[in-house]
């Protein structure tokens, strides 16, 4: 297919033709455009796009790159018949250094312009700090005050607010803690480094007002990052669902920078995949060079290396539980698991913070796991949750002083009257608060379906919970509580503490107040007893000893 457009067009054929190196992300996001762009119903404004381009390149002091290129040419792509744009949100992450500030400041600066074509034109800058916030708004400025001599025909400029004098359009910077957010008059809102979001107040107190002005548009520009579930991996889901054609009628147009495996991290033939512009910025590749030598002696720089550069994450400082990209495939539909043999694990720690119930099945190596989780509202430190858990299906808010053992049995119950449970597995040290609800219910040591899980248990299971993550035979659905849990986790050694490293691991929090991971840690107990549901005698942790220092 050719377009009207040779930024469009030389695009696609140097993705095609392998000229560019791009990931299958990419790939998809180029038949993604193919399709919309061949409705007959699409005009694309390329003498806008021509205008653009020269005015960006002389003002900016900037030679657009083919990527660059590509954005601002679908900016300008329209609905013939309603007058609107075909795609309303970008989302672009790539590799740290590839100059996406240094470009989405200058495609906001046009945007305000009599040249974009459009009065109130306002664009609105939002990132969780006001530094990252400045970054694009002080570009503009900085160019406005080296050209002032002009643009002073046409711009009034102060540290807080650029306006187009012509067109009346704005270019304002925000925070996450801005004090007024709504009542916003955007048309084009831009949020920076998306990956610190930890959830989506803030973008929806911003998009709330959002979409009266004609041809509003939004930006989403980030490298990968630490933060896991929150809006960076909810725009990701999305994203893939709308490459893959699960999601046809919104106008998200994804581009997805990000290396394909680490084994490609470590090519630097392929580095162009996390890194479009590197072909075209030299001191990108010294940087991107010192980096990859030096990841085998600094842990933050390998850690850096494969999220920030590589838009491959990786858990900070902590030895996780594994790689995301393992717990991210646990995102697999359950099967109809009715009828099935389960064991059940509980985990709390407080029942005044969060209670969790995991039930676990085990068939031909896989395994399925969904749960309950109760979340204790009148907690002091529940506000220290970054999350939207109260999004999330399986947490249950209970609004009392604490929660009641019998509000977990009376789910337990409800789990034994559609499942066969074989064993139900609690901490040790937690068993004394839940045994006479339990024992209400029928579950109790006497009766041999109720054990108590030691330290000794967990360090054995951590070996095959780990083969599991790897070999990808933990499904989940989709379960973004359990997901974060996970994430939340750490493998500390056994010993290491009193100078004698047995081998062997035990997991714990990576942050006791607000990342938890009570969800996890039910599923291990859970997991502690698996054995129960195979249909031999001997169980497969046998041949794991654990060494007891």
């Amino acid at each position: 297919m050719t377009t009207t457009c040779k930024y469009i067009d030389d695009y696609i054929t140097a993705i095609r033709t392998g000229a560019v190196k791009a990931n299958e992300d990419i790939m998809l996001a180029i038949d993604l455009a193919e399709r919309k762009l061949s409705d007959p119903d699409v005009f694309i404004d390329t003498d806008k796009i021509d205008t653009a381009v020269e005015l960006i390149e002389r003002y900016f002091i900037m030679r657009l790159l083919p990527w660059e290129l590509y954005v601002l040419a679908l900016v300008h792509c329209y609905y013939k018949s309603s007058d609107s744009v075909v795609f309303d949100e970008f989302f672009i992450m790539m590799g740290r250094g590839n100059g996406k500030n240094g470009f989405i400041s200058a495609l906001a600066w046009y945007l305000t312009t009599h040249y974009h074509g459009i009065d109130e034109y306002n664009v609105d800058i939002i990132a969780n700090s006001e530094d990252q916030a400045r970054t694009s708004f002080d570009d503009v400025y900085n160019m406005l005050d080296r050209t002032w001599t002009k643009s002073k025909g046409f711009f009034y400029k102060s540290k807080e607010l650029i306006r187009n004098t012509k067109t009346g359009s704005y270019i304002k910077f925000n925070t996450s803690n801005a004090r007024t957010k709504d009542g916003k008059r955007s048309a084009c809102l831009i949020f920076d480094e998306e990956h610190e979001y930890e959830n989506a107040k803030m973008i929806g107190v911003f998009s709330s007002g959002f979409g009266k002005r004609k041809h509003s548009r939004i930006f989403k520009i980030t490298t990968q990052g630490y933060v896991r579930e929150g809006v960076l991996d909810d725009d990701l889901r999305l994203a893939a669902d709308v490459l893959n054609g699960v999601v046809t009628n919104i106008g998200l147009y994804p581009l997805l920078y990000r290396m394909e495996s680490d084994e490609e991290c470590d090519n630097p033939e392929l580095w162009e995949k996390a890194n479009p512009s590197l072909p075209y910025f030299p001191e990108l590749r010294k940087e991107i060079e010192k980096a990859c030598v030096r990841k085998r002696y600094n842990k933050q720089t390998e850690l850096d290396y494969y999220t920030k550069r590589m838009n491959r994450p990786r858990a900070a400082e902590e030895l996780p539980v594994t790689e995301w990209d393992n717990i991210v495939a646990t995102n697999t539909p359950l099967p109809d698991l009715t009828g099935w043999s389960c064991v059940v694990g509980i985990d709390y720690s407080m029942l005044r913070d969060w209670a969790a119930v995991n039930v676990h099945f085990w068939r031909d190596d896989k395994r399925y796991d969904f749960g309950r989780y109760f979340v204790c509202t009148q907690n002091p430190d529940i506000n220290r949750i970054k999350p939207d858990w109260r999004s999330w299906d399986s947490c249950v808010p209970v609004d009392e002083p604490q929660i009641s053992p019998y509000l977990i049995a009376e789910y337990v119950a409800s789990i034994g009257r559609k499942h066969d449970i074989k064993k139900v597995s609690v901490d040790n040290f937690r068993y004394a608060l839940l045994s006479k609800a339990l024992g209400d219910i029928g579950i109790s040591k006497e009766r041999d379906n109720l054990y108590c899980t030691r330290p000794s248990d967990i360090m054995k299971t951590q070996p095959i919970i780990d083969n599991c993550f790897v070999s990808r035979n933990f499904v989940w659905g989709d379960n973004p509580a359990l997901r974060w849990a996970a994430n939340n986790t750490k493998l500390v050694s056994a010993g290491r503490k009193e100078g004698t490293d047995t081998g062997n691991y035990y997991y714990a929090k990576i942050e006791p107040k607000a990342r938890k991971n009570d969800p996890f840690m039910a599923l291990v107990h859970a997991m502690a007893v698996e054995s129960e549901l195979y249909t031999i005698s001997a169980t497969s942790y046998d041949d794991l000893p654990v060494i007891m220092g």
